[in-house]
């Protein structure tokens, strides 16, 4: 039987305004996953995409005087570019709007109710419209949203729900007896204290709303946003089709989302996939945000930062370097362009840029641009300082510890720049009898770089490809693990040298 597949998504966007440097920071962080996951040779799905219905899109149609496709249109291809300039890797994005969308919505939402899960009722209490969130009378703060701050409203509608209440034991067990479902652990915690302070059946439709998909069999009822949007991650693999896909990749091998919205992917759809007889997802991640100046970004606040403005300014690879590097993937961080261009100079320029540019410089100089053979030292310090970085970067790459798996390379970094002031290949080339000890300084140095082009490709994959072409070898074939093993340069390469990487960057 064949390994099944890593199946990974984020959240999908919500389509009423364009994305931030937060949403930067989530996406770019699972992109990096993803490309890691597929140089390590494992069969990899990368989902992303865009969360279309709700009375939030509909609002912003309205006020924009158009109809809600084509607002949602216009925020579709935003996203898209948004994902073009970050170079995010993305194997599908899904748009809940999409006809095959609607289709699996339609089945899960049978599958439920014919379970004895969904009934009509009246819903009555306090609704988010910016969470597009039912808030019970106890979660509230002073008449606010416990999420997102806002002023609630009452609302009253004829509505169907959902049977939260019956998988309460269940979700229970969920995380009892695996503890891995929902990560980080400290969040774990807070999910499970809201599961056994008591679950509530959950409004999952709306008469007052018109844009979303009809309720089957229910005229004047669309289907509540996140009811429809959870079911994404399974509509997007095909569910009920013909094409082997929700087989191969089914169950989730990770959901990753703000923890803002953790609730409803380790409470609500787990529950809607026990209803529906479906697996559940093996990971649940919820990260942390990104603040400027203190606040989460709004656009009343004026604090809202376009990552593609930064990635225009910087480059893509510099700005999901810094996300990554400078923020812990399970914490709250804080973005500042004065920290990015600190990072950018200190850990870019000067200390990754320079190694490669004076590395193959001097082999321009020494040995005509061709990498020489290091007959009389095949290994050496650096060899022995890459040999645990590999597993050192798989672990923190399996635990979504991006910041830490970048400062582990960066150490690597730091030591290939003190090998080149512990050798001097300058004296080096000053003494004929010297040759064999400089050709084996300058080989360790350019094996040392192209190693680190293969561990930063994830995060930054524009760089990693440049540093490749700059040494004159083609795109690795082979596994990570094996392409990380020493000596894989091969003597006789023709190198050719650029411009710097990272040109250094005034304020």
């Amino acid at each position: 039987m064949s390994k099944p597949g890593f199946y990974v998504t984020t959240p999908i966007y919500y389509a009423n305004a364009p994305l931030h440097v937060g949403s930067a920071f989530e996406i770019v962080g699972i992109d990096a996953l993803a490309r890691y996951r597929r140089l390590c040779g494992e069969d990899v799905f990368f989902l992303t995409g865009l969360d279309e219905h709700g009375e939030k899109n509909q609002r912003a149609a309205e006020a924009r005087g158009i109809t809600p496709k084509q607002h949602v249109d216009e925020m579709a291809a935003g996203f898209l570019d948004f994902c073009r300039r970050l170079e995010v890797s993305a194997d599908d994005v899904i748009r809940t709007t999409e006809p095959r969308h609607k289709r699996v919505v339609e089945i899960f939402w049978r599958k439920v109710r014919e379970r004895g899960d969904i009934y009509l009722g009246e819903y009555s209490g306090s609704y988010c419209s910016r969470c597009e969130s039912y808030v019970r009378e106890a979660e509230l703060k002073e008449g606010h949203c416990p999420a997102c701050g806002d002023a609630t409203r009452n609302l009253s509608e004829p509505a169907y729900f959902f049977r939260l209440s019956k998988y309460q034991e269940a979700l229970k067990t969920l995380f009892v007896e695996h503890p891995e479902f929902a990560q980080p652990a400290f969040r774990r915690a807070e999910m499970l204290q809201i599961i056994e302070s008591g679950l509530e059946d959950v409004c999952v439709s709306r008469s007052s709303i018109h844009w979303g998909i009809p309720v089957p069999d229910a005229p004047g009822h669309v289907i509540y946003v996140w009811f429809d949007a959870l079911v994404n991650y399974v509509s997007a693999l095909g569910y009920q089709g013909d094409d082997g896909r929700f087989q191969r990749y089914w169950p989730a091998s990770l959901h990753v989302v703000g923890k803002d919205i953790l609730r409803w992917h380790t409470i609500l759809w787990p529950a809607m996939l026990m209803s529906a007889g479906l697996p559940l997802p093996r990971k649940v991640f919820g990260h942390g945000f990104i603040y400027v100046r203190g606040a989460k970004m709004s656009k009343s606040l004026g604090n809202v930062v376009d990552p593609r403005e930064i990635a225009e300014k910087y480059g893509a690879d510099a700005l999901r370097y810094f996300l990554l590097r400078e923020t812990p993937y399970e914490n709250d961080g804080s973005y500042s362009e004065d920290n990015l261009l600190e990072r950018y100079n200190a850990d870019l320029a000067d200390q990754l840029g320079n190694l490669v540019f004076r590395t193959l410089s001097m082999l321009d100089r020494y040995f005509g641009g061709v990498i020489p053979d290091p007959e009389s030292e095949p290994r050496g310090a650096l060899a022995e300082a890459a040999a645990s970085l590999f597993r050192d970067v798989d672990g923190c790459m399996a635990e979504l510890q991006f910041s830490r798996a970048l400062e582990r390379t960066w150490e690597f970094v730091r030591r290939a720049n003190q090998y080149v002031e512990e050798r001097k290949p300058w004296s080096q080339a000053k003494d004929p009898a010297q040759r064999a000890a400089l050709a084996a300084t300058l080989y360790h140095l350019a094996e040392a770089t192209r190693i680190l082009s293969l561990l930063i490709e994830p995060t930054m994959p524009a760089s990693a490809l440049a540093i490749r072409q700059q040494l004159g070898i083609a795109e690795e074939s082979r596994t990570l693990a094996e392409a990380l093993t020493w000596g894989g340069l091969k003597p006789g390469t023709k190198i050719r040298r650029g411009q710097p990487l990272f040109p250094k960057k005034e304020t």
